[in-house]
């Protein structure tokens, strides 16, 4: 596994995990804010980036196994934590299993305990991408393309400047590495199709959040729906939910600062 690290290594430890289909780099504009103040550690995740990309073991379970390892590694009984995309599965299912393991939790995505509404079937068009990247051999060879990838990263932004030429060529490189495209398309196929489904549904909504958790979302973000932070009932001690205006699906390279800004209010309190 393949970890960036920042900061002083006596301050308090922020994890940051990413989403898809980035590593580590999505995080490049936050770490130095960060850093300021934490020990950040930024790894990629299995399939990603630098990290090894076996041929299976692509589940939220297993992606958690990975990441409670490395923090047992590393010495990090407890940390911030900040994560994005499919990440965010990971991390709420740290926070509901390990919750002694987690001091706050920054998501950059809906919350567990959205209740569904028809008005938020008008998101899926814009997730067309979806069942192509999941389905064997064909999600690998579009992935293993320039063009759609690339269309992943740059449609979803709100800014040419969000993600430049470069970023998206050091994106594309590690993605295009032996065995990751395929490893991207299990990820899609056995986590993040799969944790979805259960985001809709009551699954997550029988466990109690005790972790002080913060949901940001995109308002600029076409496959998400402002009411996907609307809270029902009482399923969480400490929840709250804001729609960062301008941003898209990628909140961290839109607005890193508006991330960076709600982190250290979260784990200012916190850690």
């Amino acid at each position: 596994m393949h970890v960036a690290e920042a900061g002083q290594p006596d301050a308090p430890r922020v994890l940051l995990l990413h989403g898809f289909p980035q590593h580590w780099w999505e995080w490049r504009k936050i770490i130095p804010v960060l850093a300021e103040r934490y020990r950040v550690i930024a790894p990629d995740l299995r399939g990603a980036g630098w990290t090894d990309a076996p041929p299976s073991r692509y589940t939220a379970g297993e992606i958690l196994d990975d990441v409670l390892a490395l923090l047992d590694h590393l010495g990090s009984p407890r940390v911030g934590l900040v994560a994005h995309d499919f990440s965010a599965f990971v991390g709420y299912n740290l926070c509901f299993d390990h919750p002694e393991r987690v001091a706050g939790f920054l998501c950059l995505g809906p919350h567990p305990y959205l209740h569904f509404t028809p008005h938020m079937l008008a998101g899926v068009p814009q997730l067309w991408f979806q069942p192509v990247v999941a389905t064997p051999r064909l999600g690998a060879w579009a992935l293993g393309t320039d063009r759609f990838p690339r269309r992943l990263l740059t449609s979803f932004t709100t800014s040419p400047e969000s993600m430049t030429d470069e970023d998206q060529a050091i994106f594309l490189s590690r993605l295009h590495a032996p065995g990751h495209a395929e490893a991207g398309s299990a990820l899609y196929r056995n986590l993040i199709l799969r944790e979805t489904g259960r985001f809709f549904t009551a699954a997550y909504r029988r466990r109690r959040l005790t972790v002080p958790t913060v949901a940001l979302l995109g308002g600029a973000d076409a496959g998400i729906r402002p009411r996907m932070l609307d809270v029902h009932g009482d399923p969480a001690d400490d929840l709250v939910g804001h729609v960062i205006e301008g941003a898209g699906h990628f909140i961290a390279d839109d607005l890193p600062d508006a991330v960076a800004t709600h982190a250290l209010e979260l784990f200012g309190r916190v850690l």
